[in-house]
């Protein structure tokens, strides 16, 4: 037995530290009914809270400077129905048990060790758009400040540290605090921009981007090509379903509307709000592009917002420092739901593979460095590329636990509740696993052109395909 009389004080503070459940919020374990306390607005409004993550409007300028207006907006509405189809299901279920998205898995089709390759992707994902948010929050440190972009970098990454350390506790109270403020500045520029001269909505409408003639219309290729960049944020639910665990259980009897309706606006309700982003940046990148902005900065959305407020104030100084302001908050929003979620998804990938935890905010430095790494390796400018690759693992993934919960569940192919208990579950099972690993193989081989290629196939595309590779 061991001595415990030879534990240090700092060792006795630190695994004081790691047990307090605040800070970890039940991060290895489903959520507790003692912790499932907040009321269905609070937990509503901390879930949409992430609405306000930037690089929805620079992936909407991205894929409407490349692919053109028509094709963007296709690809943006067939986002829409893959979130609604895919994500309801899944929000249901974790909140009706209080579970994340790892539990879920693991119960969905997974099993208890196929759960970590989920939770590998999850984490990747939140480490790579968080650092494509910080990305964006540096270039908006350099335009007020000049801050070079490898130091905004750090300060961009480590200022979210003290808002995640206590969990949803101190982030719901962000998210609810900082929403006025936020919705503000998000409206007021744009009563402005939409009714100036300037800003023509036919000629928006009708832009061709870098594809020229062939973006004036519906392009399969075009649209495939943008909708292969949209699907990366499937797994934005991931972070949702991280908030809507502490959602209170759903009653049987009394009010059973409002919960359906927070569970909904909370979960692939977010997709109303981020389309209309994704529109808004398309938008503001035609609109900075007009205004003279360089094709390279066109999507950016420090300089979107600086020319939408600059239609607001005639101070160039002025409408730096706001727009510098806006993005801040907003960058600071998503991120706070990012670094919460890594530290959540690292935690349980390797709590599962080394059978220890270090704690919770361990995980969240981590995954907050290998962000920042990312960041000056340049990941910002390699967005496109990176996330149509990336989407490849999302759906494989998210498509076979929803296809567990859609199909196998209502036909008792699988037990009717989200089973998660090692004892009752296959270390590996390979109705999830299997179907990952197959849809996985078949997207990477017919991204690769295994499968030829169609004539059709823009030059300009296949160029830059060539660079990829």
């Amino acid at each position: 037995m061991a001595d415990n009389s030879k534990v240090s004080s700092s060792r006795r503070s630190y695994n004081k530290l790691v047990a307090n459940e605040m800070m970890e919020d039940f991060a290895l374990r489903f959520t507790a009914m003692r912790a499932r306390k907040w009321s269905y607005s609070r937990i509503a409004h901390t879930a949409l809270g992430i609405v306000s993550f930037m690089v929805l409007e620079a992936i909407g300028g991205a894929i409407t400077l490349n692919y053109g207006f028509v094709n963007s907006a296709w690809a943006i509405l067939a986002l829409v129905v893959v979130i609604f189809i895919s994500g309801t299901p899944i929000s249901f279920y974790a909140a009706r048990y209080g579970v994340d998205i790892d539990l879920l898995s693991r119960g969905a089709g997974f099993g208890y060790i196929g759960s970590t390759v989920a939770s590998l992707i999850y984490a990747s994902f939140t480490f790579i758009f968080f650092a494509l948010e910080a990305a964006i929050m540096s270039m908006a440190l350099e335009l007020l400040l000049g801050i070079p972009l490898y130091i905004g970098y750090a300060i961009s990454a480590f200022i979210v540290m003290p808002l995640v350390t206590h969990g949803i506790t101190y982030i719901s109270r962000f998210q609810v605090w900082t929403q006025p403020v936020w919705i503000v500045l998000q409206l007021m520029p744009l009563l402005y921009v939409f009714n100036h001269p300037d800003s023509s909505l036919r000629e928006w409408t009708e832009f061709t981007g870098d594809a020229g003639e062939m973006g004036g219309g519906f392009n399969i290729l075009l649209f495939g090509s943008a909708s292969a960049v949209l699907l990366s944020l499937v797994a934005q639910i991931g972070e949702q379903v991280d908030f809507l665990r502490f959602l209170p259980p759903k009653p049987t009897a009394s009010s059973p509307l409002k919960w359906w309706i927070a569970m909904i606006m909370a979960g692939p309700g977010w997709i109303i709000f981020g389309a209309g982003k994704l529109f808004l940046g398309s938008f503001l990148a035609y609109l900075a592009l007009k205004q003279g902005v360089s094709r390279e900065l066109a999507s950016d959305p420090a300089h979107m917002y600086q020319v939408a407020f600059g239609f607001l104030f005639n101070n160039t100084t002025l409408t730096i420092v706001i727009a510098t302001v806006f993005v801040i908050i907003s960058q600071l929003k998503i991120n706070v739901a990012n670094a919460y979620a890594g530290s959540l998804a690292w935690s349980n990938f390797f709590s599962r593979i080394t059978h220890n935890h270090p704690g919770r905010v361990v995980w969240m430095i981590f995954n907050i460095l290998i962000a920042i790494l990312l960041m000056e390796l340049g990941i910002y400018q390699t967005i496109e590329s990176m996330l149509q690759i990336y989407s490849v693992l999302v759906l494989s993934w998210l498509s076979s636990v929803s296809a567990d919960l859609l199909i196998n569940k209502p036909l008792k192919l699988s037990p009717p509740i989200i089973e998660f208990k090692r004892s009752k579950l296959y270390d590996i099972n390979p109705v999830g696993t299997v179907s990952m690993f197959v849809s996985s193989v078949v997207g990477f081989t017919a991204h690769m052109g295994a499968f030829g290629r169609v004539e059709l196939f823009p030059k300009y595309l296949y160029r830059r395909q060539q660079r990829v590779y």
